[in-house]
């Protein structure tokens, strides 16, 4: 007695409309990007959420499937930010008794770092010549994506947009900090590390991490101090610099 079995273009017909081979594709781009990193020795270059993004970006070109399409399945990844932005909290928790002896420093840090991603994101943008939508977008940039989209929702930008160029911040502030931090002198593990996490968000955390002890530890308070700080006064600056 024969099964008959369906052809092969019938399968992928039904697997390319489930939700969950976005989600396979999602989890399975993000372990070949932390597999070429592990062999690549770690290597900024070689960053997974970067080649994570090349291989769905690449990948759903192929395919031809619309980003619509592969947000619902992706979805249930983007639904997990949420619970990421609370356990922020954790990190600041447990690095309080850390950096009592360096509040000074760590503060001028916090507030500087912050003021110069939006101030020179907005001002290069506006000497380009975008246009308003694009420039709303970098107002939250400077903060982690599950952050920078609610502040866009209360400034009346495009979550989307300002999701994509803090991702593009986290990327390439991970890829190119080494090299940044080494031409200035600093050696310090702590400095590096909390300089990531201001600039770099979750991306630069999990790279600080990956490097040092240390420069993860202060790389996720930054991350997470950073977070609060835009979170409050974003919202309340960016009206009055439309005016």
């Amino acid at each position: 007695m024969t099964r008959d079995v369906p052809a092969i273009h019938e399968i992928w017909v039904y697997l390319a409309g489930s939700p969950l081979l976005a989600l396979i594709l999602t989890l399975g781009a993000y372990q070949c990007g932390v597999m070429l990193y592990e062999r690549a020795n770690r290597h900024p270059l070689a960053n997974p959420v970067a080649i994570a993004v090349l291989l769905v970006a690449a990948t759903i070109t192929i395919i031809d499937m619309p980003y619509a399409k592969y947000f619902e399945g992706a979805q249930f990844v983007h639904f997990l930010l949420g619970s990421a932005t609370v356990a922020l909290a954790v990190p600041i928790y447990k690095g309080l008794a850390v950096v009592r002896g360096r509040i000074v420093p760590l503060t001028a840090a916090l507030l500087a770092g912050g003021t110069t991603s939006i101030v020179s994101a907005v001002v290069i943008a506006r000497l380009l010549g975008a246009d308003d939508a694009i420039i709303g977008g970098l107002y939250a940039k400077s903060v982690t994506a599950p952050i920078a989209m609610g502040i866009a929702e209360r400034i009346h930008v495009s979550p989307t947009l300002t999701a994509v160029f803090a991702v593009t911040t986290g990327v390439l502030g991970a890829v190119l900090a080494r090299y940044v931090l080494d031409l200035v002198g600093s050696r310090a593990w702590w400095q590096r590390g909390f300089a990531l996490g201001v600039a770099s968000h979750g991306i630069g955390v999990s790279r600080a991490f990956s490097v040092n002890p240390e420069a993860g530890t202060y790389a996720s308070i930054a991350m997470g101090l950073h977070g609060v700080l835009g979170a409050v006064l974003i919202p309340l600056v960016v009206p009055h610099l439309r005016l």
